[in-house]
């Protein structure tokens, strides 16, 4: 006899939420992968990510974590910073599909924290979605 049905139907509601999140097989020549999406906001304090600060970012930090590839293109973002002002400024997003292991995520993980100490940020945004790719 059940204790507490509400719990029961709860907990069988999160088990179907899990499973419609996982990602069906990769058919043909796709070979499971993570498509990572980073947003990194231009504004400091003390003015504003330049071109030439982006570029040199993604050869010192970015490219030697990620050789064979990757995509950068700036965009326009807003977002709410922890005092509660919305932002509005120039963005750049960075597109990385890797394998799901832990180098690559960990490298991930470096330059989000590289980039918020390089130029004082509150927040890399970090999307993380799973796919297949192939080449």
């Amino acid at each position: 006899m059940l204790q507490n049905p509400l719990g029961v139907l709860l907990l069988l509601v999160s088990l179907v939420g899990c499973g419609a999140m996982t990602v069906a097989p990769c058919r043909g020549d796709g070979q499971p992968a993570v498509q990572e999406l980073l947003y990194f906001g231009t504004e400091t304090p003390s003015g504003h990510v330049t071109a030439e600060d982006w570029t040199q970012f993604l050869n010192e930090i970015v490219t030697p974590r990620f050789p064979h590839g990757l995509s950068a293109w700036q965009a326009s973002g807003q977002w709410r910073s922890v005092s509660g002002e919305v932002i509005r400024e120039p963005t750049y997003v960075l597109s990385l599909v890797h394998p799901d292991d832990a180098v690559p995520n960990k490298a991930v993980q470096e330059i989000v924290a590289s980039y918020k100490t390089r130029f004082r940020q509150e927040a890399v945004l970090r999307v993380k979605s799973h796919t297949c790719m192939s080449l």
